[in-house]
Parts: structure tokens; C-alpha cells; sequence
């Protein structure tokens, strides 16, 4: 009777593992993991693209960068990765402005993630012009080259650029991944850093293979 009761808790829990595996794996849906754009933009034709929408004083952007870079170097190339970042304040735009001098001066793929280490593990706020200098100068980065980048007129026009393409898409917060300029997720819509990921991969194989 005990090996008996025994087969039916084991038939039981693995009639309960069957049972939740096409829950498990089921595919994002709309509204739940991700949302449709309602004025969606346009984007080149021939490639899928994938934009991130970040601010570097974000500690949600901070969390979900090493699970977002690792996913982006899995894609293929019919890909194309960009990040804008977002001054949701006037205040905040030296962050901004961060961004388009390191990638003015090429040093942004060996510097991005210090900036966000230097805001989030080391507490500097990154906001004046002399804190900035000073932490690229250490960084390998002339003072001089940096100070006249950073407040050159590109880099001005691209970091004002980059609220009107925030302003465009309608972002209010951060993290917000869109793919192909009309499908918009992130790891507060999906619930999960992890749940955003999927509902990307869902989103670029969705526009892949031509079934969104």
C-alpha cells in the first residue's frame, strides 16, 4: 500500500510538471511582456533594429546592462544595436552629453561601463564639468581633448537630439528596449530582467521572420 501511495504522489508530481512546462515556456503576449507602439517609427529598411532608451543614473539601466550587453553580442548580424540616452531633467544632460563625447572620441565601448560604475559603486554624481574631466583624465583621456569634445557643438546637438527621439517614441521611464521602431518592452512591462530578454528575442525573431 506505501509503494502504491507512493507511485501516485510521484505519477502526481510529474503529471504537475507536465502540466506547467507550456506555461513555463509559453511566448510573450502582448500587453503583458511587451506593448505596440501607438505612433511607432520608422527605421531603415534591411535590418532589425534594437534601441535602448537609458539614463546612467538609472540603478534599474545599471542592473539590467550586463544581462543586456550579453544578449547583444548573441545576435546576428541582421541586428543593429543602439542605445540613446535620456535626460527626463535639464539637469541630468551632462550624462547625456557623457555619452555622445566618448563616442565622438571612440572610447565610448572602453568607458561606458566605468561611468556606470563610477555613478553606481563609487558614488560620484557625474553632473559638472570638473568631476567629469577629472575621472576621464584618469581614465586615459586628455582633459584638455575631453572638455573640448564634451562641450563641442556635436555633442550638444546630439544630446538635445536625443530627448527629441526619446520625446518621439514617448519614453517615461528607463529601461525601455523598441524593436523595430514599434514593439517596446522592458524589465518593468515583462516583470523580469529576464522576462524583458525573452520578450526581445521574441520581438527581433517575430520581425525576422516576418510574423509581426
Amino acid at each position: 500500500m506505501k509503494k502504491f501511495a507512493a507511485l501516485i504522489a510521484t505519477a502526481a508530481a510529474v503529471g504537475g510538471l507536465l502540466m506547467s512546462a507550456p506555461a513555463a515556456m509559453a511566448a510573450p503576449t502582448e500587453g503583458k511582456d511587451y506593448t505596440v507602439l501607438k505612433a511607432p517609427q520608422a527605421v531603415p529598411a534591411g535590418k532589425i533594429e534594437v534601441t535602448e532608451f537609458f539614463w546612467y543614473g538609472c540603478p534599474h539601466c545599471y542592473d539590467f546592462e550586463p544581462e543586456l550587453e550579453a544578449w547583444v553580442k548573441k545576435q546576428g548580424k541582421d541586428v543593429v544595436f543602439k542605445r540613446v540616452p535620456v535626460a527626463f531633467r535639464d539637469d541630468l544632460l551632462p550624462h547625456t552629453k557623457i555619452y555622445y563625447a566618448l563616442e565622438s572620441l571612440g572610447k565610448l565601448d572602453a568607458l561606458h561601463g566605468k561611468v556606470f560604475d563610477a555613478i553606481h559603486k563609487q558614488r560620484k554624481r557625474m553632473l559638472t564639468s570638473d568631476e567629469i574631466a577629472d575621472f576621464m583624465a584618469a581614465n586615459g583621456i586628455d582633459k584638455k581633448q575631453w572638455l573640448d569634445t564634451y562641450n563641442s557643438f556635436s555633442v550638444t546637438t546630439s544630446a538635445q537630439r536625443a530627448n527629441k527621439i526619446a520625446d518621439a517614441y514617448k519614453i517615461d521611464g528607463v529601461p525601455t528596449v523598441v524593436v523595430q521602431g514599434k514593439y517596446e518592452t522592458s524589465p518593468s512591462i515583462a516583470g523580469t530582467i529576464p522576462g524583458a530578454i525573452k520578450a526581445m528575442e521574441f520581438l527581433v525573431d517575430g520581425v525576422r521572420g516576418k510574423k509581426l
